[in-house]
């Protein structure tokens, strides 16, 4: 998973042609940054994601952020998924009422919606709308970033250590035994192994409902209800 605005397109397109991986091995999914919200720009930047990317399409097309023309966006990307150049469009950080009102307005509903997903901001209540609504939920920072001390966490080493899993493959369990599609981040080998090893244990529902006791229902990043921050993304401009 990349996106424009993490300006690294180039670069993933040139590690894809040199892994030898068959194309169709491969789930790419990019995002459309604020700046190029709208019916015309969208289809501009997706071409030059594309081209970036050295790709014939995309798996997944995601909005990155729930600012701007989303509802020209939409429109074009739901031409470019009728077209067979997108094989999934969805969006990213859309609170249920963003959401919900894209999908009611529109004919194609996403397939994806990726929120900040954690055990300090779990997310029940949006998970349980996006279920009802035919959209998967897909977290983003799972871990937190390390934020509050999470792999320090007595409640998840405890249960870790009753597994003997580590906490980063405890909060990944708990996430998939909850429907949540993750996307772990990390540059070392062993880890991303260790991330994909998860599938060999199962948490039971006391282990559920301790980490359950950790949800604080907040951002430990920003809102996107701030008029600060969405003024901030939303006039953010990147050279994409």
């Amino acid at each position: 998973m990349t996106s424009a605005s993490y300006l690294n397109e180039e670069a993933v397109g040139r590690a894809i042609k040199r892994s030898g991986v068959p194309r169709e091995e491969l789930f790419i999914t990019t995002k459309l940054w604020v700046q190029d919200a709208g019916y015309e720009s969208t289809k501009k930047a997706f071409a030059k994601s594309l081209e970036r990317l050295q790709l014939d399409y995309l798996d997944l097309y995601l909005i990155h952020q729930p600012f701007g023309d989303v509802y020209g966006s939409w429109r074009a990307m739901e031409e470019l998924y009728r077209e067979g150049k997108i094989k999934s469009i969805g969006v990213s950080n859309f609170h249920p009422d963003r959401l919900i009102d894209l999908i009611i307005h529109n004919e194609v509903i996403p397939a994806v919606n990726q929120v900040e997903t954690h055990p300090f901001n779990q997310q029940i209540e949006s998970a349980q709308f996006m279920k009802e609504n035919h959209v998967q939920i897909q977290s983003w920072g799972p871990f937190a970033e390390g934020k509050n001390d999470i792999f320090q966490n007595e409640v998840l080493v405890s249960i870790a250590e009753k597994h003997n899993q580590s906490v980063a493959q405890v909060i990944l369990r708990w996430l998939t035994q909850r429907g949540i599609v993750v996307i772990p981040k990390s540059v070392r080998k062993e880890r991303i192994i260790e991330n994909f090893n998860i599938f060999d244990f199962e948490l039971s529902q006391e282990d559920m409902e301790k980490i359950s006791t950790l949800d604080t229902k907040q951002s430990l990043f920003f809102s996107h209800r701030d008029p600060e921050m969405v003024k901030w993304i939303g006039t953010r401009k990147l050279e994409i």
